[in-house]
């Protein structure tokens, strides 16, 4: 029943990153993708708070899995912010792909933190 769970849970990330990914280029048609690293952060931040409420409060370790390997691992997408970064390096833009594999790396693992303090608040 957890798998099945899971499975549905990857399925609502992968959509979710779809819709938000599509609304993030349409409002900032760049080059940069921003929809990627939206989309990257703020799924580190979701994960880093169901990982504070499992550890820090006792939630059942069912959430984690359903909502932090099912949603989250549907919904963000490194793979995607990796191949992104390989295509700025392409077009010669070496500067802006160091600073966009940085900032998600940064910016991800600094989300997933806040998350997990948030959490720790609550």
């Amino acid at each position: 029943m957890i798998a099945l769970a899971v499975m549905v849970a990857g399925a609502l990330g992968a959509v979710t990153r779809f819709v938000v990914d599509g609304a993030v280029r349409h409002r900032w048609p760049t080059t940069t993708p921003w929809g990627t690293f939206a989309i990257n952060v703020s799924g580190s931040a979701l994960l880093g708070v169901l990982a504070g409420v499992v550890v820090f409060h006792g939630a059942p370790h069912e959430w984690q899995l359903i909502a932090g390997t099912g949603f989250c691992g549907g919904y963000t997408t490194f793979s995607t912010a990796s191949f992104e970064t390989v295509r700025l390096v392409q077009r010669n833009d070496r500067w802006r792909a160091g600073a966009y594999a940085i900032g998600t790396l940064v910016a991800s693992v600094t989300a997933c933190a806040a998350g997990m303090w948030v959490a720790w608040l609550v």
